[in-house]
């Protein structure tokens, strides 16, 4: 599966990049919650580069739902083998905003937020920004249970990830 991903190919095809650069992007759809939060909680990732597809997913005991949608976004990142033009894909705010938005003051702040508290989830965003390096990433929000297929796949995942921990 090229230099990017390792998985068996599908044919399956859901959404089409807009770009007629559309063949040299990852994307990236990436999921995490818990039940209830806090507690077991899951993430689900799925990354497509030419028409090919892999999914990843996994979950932890005693975990929140920000943990787990900043674990998905680490994970994904951390599977791409060189550096990617990227578009990835998340239902989380909290996600978007903080790696859009809020990492750089808190970087600045030496890892306070604005109230000067220590971030939350510092080890999970350092992670994030460290696998994102080097990538061009594109942060895009879509709207969770909203019907968007590749949305729905990932929470899928993300429930798998939990559900698996008490088996």
């Amino acid at each position: 599966m090229s230099d990017h991903l390792e998985a068996e190919p599908t044919e399956t095809r859901h959404l089409e990049t807009e770009s007629v650069d559309a063949a040299s992007i990852v994307e990236i759809w990436t999921d995490g919650g818990c039940k209830p939060n806090p507690g077991p909680g899951g993430w689900g990732v799925l990354l497509r580069y030419r028409g090919k597809e892999r999914t990843l997913k996994g979950g932890h005991p005693e975990t929140t739902n920000n943990r787990m949608e900043l674990t998905a976004a680490a994970e994904a990142l951390e599977t791409l083998k060189r550096p990617c033009k990227v578009k990835l894909y998340t239902d989380s705010e909290y996600v978007k905003n903080g790696i859009t938005r809020w990492h750089e003051g808190w970087v600045r702040r030496k890892w306070r937020n604005a109230s000067g508290d220590p971030v939350a989830n510092m080890d999970l965003w350092q992670r994030v920004l460290t696998a994102a390096k080097q990538h061009q990433i594109e942060w895009l929000w879509v709207k969770g249970h909203s019907g968007i297929v590749e949305n729905e796949r990932v929470d899928v995942l993300a429930t798998e990830g939990r559900e698996e921990l008490t088996l």
